[in-house]
């Protein structure tokens, strides 16, 4: 079956084919009410579809906007990829996603793949801003750089962070606040770059122990980012005769791997042990014992994502108007404030039962 034309389109409406390029396009001159109409109808009888890929030659603009992830199997990652697709439609914007798992070389050829195609953004959430698939990217190119969910150490692009250390430390202050002698971390591993989020949250759990008077030595255990890892590492800790009674976990992957070990030991939780976790991913919600975290403003952090790479000012919010920076360097909730070249956004801590609390 031959492919239906715009010339098609133009003989059935009674128009020209610069008028149905017009009512396609939206513009760039206008169309009368009748002639739109005609057009549209034309292009619902024939089932013509457009050639984007010539549209997007003719505007030097793709509408597409890449983004790559650790890995989107992870919940946490899986939910901001979504938030960051829809955050893109908003913005009439189709969003490609690759997940480079770990792995500095396949996040490398997810950049570069994306460049070839012509992207107008690119949106990296990467374990190491200083990898070289990263520092390489030609900035010849032009294409806008946001770093998501991770500090800039780079001059490419800008950051859209949350504050993971001031999350951190409210939630071990508050497990301190049980009672509890000391707060063990069940983090990341000790080879994270010092801006990554895991490391950051390690830094406001050391410095909430360290406002407390508590030494921090021996208190920092290393342990896989997926729950499943997460569980076997927390069957050894819960083993041990000076098993914790208190933990924070970098993650809440973690701290529902952490939650099953208990559960598979025996250990009551909050009575014998108490778990605070960080992202407050929907699984958080029917853990075993529903998990206290940290939530962070992941909507918002997509729209400022979406609305950087598209041109917004970065203290300007986009056309939403939120997320604006203040002038005062405060924020309030949801709002975003600049810190170093970065747009950080704010951390809440969310009180569930693992903690020890009842919450309302």
């Amino acid at each position: 079956m031959a492919r239906v034309t715009r010339d098609d389109v133009a003989r059935v409406a009674g128009t020209s084919t610069a008028v149905v390029s017009y009512v396609i396009n939206d513009g760039p001159r206008p169309v009368a009410a009748a002639t739109r109409a005609r057009v549209l109808a034309a292009v619902e009888e024939l089932g013509y579809r457009p050639n984007r890929v010539a549209q997007a030659m003719a505007r030097r603009r793709t509408d597409l906007i890449g983004m790559v992830v650790p890995d989107a199997r992870q919940p946490f990652f899986a939910e901001l990829a979504h938030t960051v697709e829809r955050a893109a439609a908003e913005r009439g914007r189709l969003l490609l996603i690759g997940n480079s798992d770990y792995a500095d070389e396949r996040e490398a050829h997810y950049i570069r793949a994306f460049l070839g195609m012509q992207v107008d953004g690119l949106i990296l959430v990467t374990q190491d801003p200083s990898a070289p698939g990263v520092v390489g990217i030609d900035s010849t190119e032009g294409t806008p750089v946001v770093l998501l969910h991770h500090r800039a150490e780079t001059e490419r692009g800008i950051a859209v962070v949350a504050d993971d250390e001031g999350g951190a430390r409210e939630v071990v202050h508050h497990l301190l606040g049980h009672g509890h002698a000391e707060v063990h971390c069940f983090g990341g591993t000790f080879s994270l770059s010092p801006s990554d989020p895991v490391t950051v949250r390690t830094a406001g759990w050391a410095l909430a122990l360290a406002e407390a008077g508590i030494p921090t030595e021996g208190l920092l255990l290393q342990a896989p980012f997926d729950r499943v890892r997460a569980h076997r590492e927390a069957l050894v800790l819960l083993a041990r005769a000076d098993r914790p009674s208190a933990v924070f976990c970098a993650t809440d992957d973690q701290a529902i791997g952490l939650l099953r070990a208990a559960d598979d030991l025996g250990i009551r939780v909050p009575e014998d042990l108490a778990v605070a976790g960080f992202d407050d991913i929907a699984e958080a919600v029917i853990a075993g014992p529903p998990l206290t975290s940290v939530a962070t403003a992941q909507e918002e952090m997509a729209r400022a994502a979406v609305g950087l790479v598209l041109g917004d000012h970065p203290g300007g919010g986009g056309p939403s108007g939120r997320n604006g920076d203040r002038a005062d360097g405060q924020a309030g909730p949801n709002e975003a404030i600049g810190v170093n070249g970065a747009r950080m956004f704010p951390a809440r801590m969310v009180v569930r039962r693992s903690c020890g609390c009842t919450p309302e």
